[in-house]
């Protein structure tokens, strides 16, 4: 017989946002995560995972990224609204996640700004339309 591999639960999504929360102001600060790891007393493995939404985040580890990227444990939760949460997590649109997501993706937040340096017109209408058709050429190849 072979062996049964149990599939890997899929994170909580409020581990996510608090995970991209953490990526986003980590990243606007500069900080790389060995540098966070390092100022927090984890390894920057560790801190990988806490961006992906893979491990929980302690509320003594929260605070300290807190304090190593100069906030309030609070702004990790900020945009997650409370209620409904139950056994399911959040239902879906409690978490506002295009921007989040976009901005925590490698290249999204240079991708953001590069974006808003075009000024709106052809060549941002042109600019929409290239990313509109690699983004569906891509869902095609991945699905297929």
């Amino acid at each position: 017989m072979g062996r049964v591999h149990d599939a890997k639960p899929e994170p909580h999504p409020v581990d996510r946002h608090v995970g991209r929360a953490i990526r986003l102001r980590r990243r606007g600060a500069g900080m790389s995560q060995q540098v966070l790891a390092a100022w927090v007393g984890v390894t920057f493995q560790q801190i990988q995972k806490y961006e992906r939404g893979a491990n929980r985040v302690s509320a003594s580890v929260l605070h300290a990224i807190a304090g190593a990227l100069g906030c309030a444990p609070g702004a990790f939760f900020e945009g997650l609204e409370t209620g409904g949460g139950g056994k399911g997590g959040p239902r879906p649109g409690q978490i506002t996640g295009l921007v989040a997501d976009m901005l925590a993706a490698p290249g999204g937040a240079e991708l953001a700004a590069a974006w808003l340096a075009v000024p709106p017109g052809p060549v941002r209408s042109r600019l929409t339309a290239l990313v509109l058709a690699v983004g569906d050429g891509a869902r095609e190849v991945s699905a297929g």
